[in-house]
């Protein structure tokens, strides 16, 4: 089946479409939607054949997908426990464009972390992602959508993304103009603030 599109207001996201999204992702459907950088695309973290189906349609492995999450307690869950200098950066920095690589615990599902030790984890800024993933109970596992143009490297309207995805996707969620900047990417496993991706977060000002 063709995928839906559904328009969404970050300011006053409405209930009753954010639980539409929802069920379609209990049912082990994949999204794409809108966050405070780029557009994702996603599914619920516990499904593994949705997982897959992201893998498969953004040609990523499982391990490096990240974790779309609610809130610092939300992200607690399923990571080990956090030394208080990072935890108070975060605290401070999320919600925010920023994805920070940290060791993952046992609760992490096998197929995202096999072989790896690490889970990256985001807080976006954007209150439909968040909206989402709180009415959800769990993360949302995600990528993010490129663009094929060689000038553009991320996709951004929303329009043209439900085009290239109705046939791949089973939802497309219509938040307006996504950016052309990722999140930044610092890597915290080893209890340091390693940036390994400058993007559109700064995380100097945090620290």
């Amino acid at each position: 089946m063709p995928a839906e599109l559904i328009k969404l207001y970050e300011e006053n996201p409405e209930r009753v479409k954010i639980d539409a999204v929802v069920d379609v992702l209990r049912s082990g459907g994949v999204i794409i939607y809108p966050t405070d950088t780029v557009y994702g695309i996603g599914c619920d973290f516990t499904n593994a054949k949705a997982v897959e189906r992201v893998c498969k349609i953004n040609g990523v492995k499982p391990q490096n997908l990240s974790f779309i999450c609610y809130d610092l307690s939300e992200i607690s869950s399923y990571v080990k426990q956090l030394s208080t200098p990072i935890f108070k950066v975060m605290k401070k920095a999320l919600p925010g464009p920023f994805t920070f690589i940290l060791n993952s615990n046992s609760s992490v599902p096998k197929i995202l972390n096999a072989k790896k030790k690490t889970v990256g984890i985001r807080v976006p800024n954007n209150n439909i992602a968040r909206s989402i993933v709180k009415e959800l109970g769990n993360p949302i596992i995600t990528s993010s959508i490129h663009d094929e143009d060689d000038l553009i490297e991320y996709s951004t309207d929303p329009s043209l993304i439900f085009e290239k995805y109705v046939n791949l996707v089973d939802l497309v969620i219509d938040g307006g103009y996504g950016g052309n900047i990722p999140s930044t990417v610092i890597d915290c496993s080893n209890d340091e603030f390693d940036v390994i991706r400058e993007g559109l977060g700064d995380i100097q000002q945090y620290i």
